[in-house]
C-alpha cells in the first residue's frame, strides 16, 4: 500500500475502534487475490488490492473501494518512451521487465502479467534483486544487457501520473527515467475487505472507516522522491 493510504486507513480504524471500545490486533502480510486469510477466519478484515470487481469476491467477503491506483514505469533514457513520457503496453512487452516477487503481491503481479501476455503469451516479470530497494532495482535495469523496465507496485492514484522526472544521483549514474503506461492498463483497486459475518457494530466501524478515507485530488501533479517504494 502506498504510505499515504496505509497510514490514513489505519489511523482512521484505530479512532473508530477505540471510540467503539474496540481492540484491534494488526497483522502484516500479505493478502491474495480471493482474501483467503479472511475467509478462512485467520482474519476478520484486510487492506489490499482489488484486481476483479467486488462483486466477483467470495461469500462472506464486503468490500469498500478506497480508490483505483497505478504503478510507475522506470525505463532507460535512451528509449523512445523517455522522450515521449508514456510506454506502449506492446513496447513494455519486448522487455525485461523486473517486478515482483509474486509472494508479496499475487494479485496484482497475476493480473499485471496476463495484461501483458496479451501482447506476448511468453511474457513472465524478473524478481527483483532486492524487494524493497527501488534504486538496486534501478540499477539492475541500467546495467542491464537489453532493454529493461522496473515497474512497482500501485503507488498513483490512477490518472494523477506526475511529469516525467529523473532519478537523482547521489552515487550511480542510472540513467532511467519515470514515465506513465498509455491507458491505464495497468492499475488496482485499493480496498478495505471484512468478512460479512461479523457482528453489525464491528462492521459499522469498519464501514465508517472506509467510507471516512480521503483521497488527494487526482488532478495533483507533484513529484514523488523515488526511494522506498515497495516493488
Amino acid at each position: 500500500m502506498p504510505d499515504a493510504l496505509a497510514v490514513e486507513a489505519t489511523a482512521a480504524l484505530r479512532s473508530a475502534a477505540a471510540a467503539a471500545d474496540v481492540e484491534i490486533v494488526w497483522m502484516e502480510t500479505p493478502l491474495d487475490a480471493e482474501f483467503s486469510l479472511i475467509r478462512q477466519r485467520r482474519a476478520d478484515a484486510g487492506l489490499g488490492w482489488l484486481t476483479a470487481s467486488p462483486e466477483a469476491l467470495p461469500v462472506p467477503l464486503d468490500v469498500m473501494s478506497l480508490g483505483e491506483y497505478e504503478p510507475d514505469v522506470w525505463v532507460p533514457s535512451s528509449h523512445v518512451a523517455a522522450r515521449r513520457g508514456t510506454i506502449r503496453l506492446d513496447e513494455m512487452a519486448r522487455m525485461d521487465i523486473i517486478h515482483g516477487p509474486r509472494r508479496a503481491e499475487p494479485g496484482t503481479y497475476d493480473a499485471w502479467a496476463r495484461v501483458l501476455q496479451t501482447v506476448d503469451p511468453g511474457f513472465e516479470f524478473t524478481d527483483p534483486p532486492l524487494r524493497h530497494s527501488l534504486q538496486m532495482a534501478l540499477a539492475f535495469g541500467a546495467t542491464a544487457d537489453r532493454p529493461t523496465a522496473v515497474l512497482t507496485g500501485p503507488s498513483l492514484i490512477a490518472g494523477s501520473r506526475p511529469m516525467v522526472i529523473r532519478l537523482p544521483q547521489p552515487t550511480l549514474d542510472l540513467d532511467m527515467v519515470r514515465v506513465g503506461l498509455q491507458h491505464q492498463l495497468l492499475t488496482a483497486t485499493a480496498a478495505l475487505v471484512w468478512s460479512g459475518d461479523l457482528p453489525r457494530s464491528l462492521q459499522q466501524i469498519l464501514f465508517d472507516t472506509a467510507d471516512g478515507i480521503t483521497l488527494p485530488d487526482p488532478a495533483w501533479r507533484g513529484e514523488q522522491e523515488p526511494v522506498a517504494i515497495p516493488l
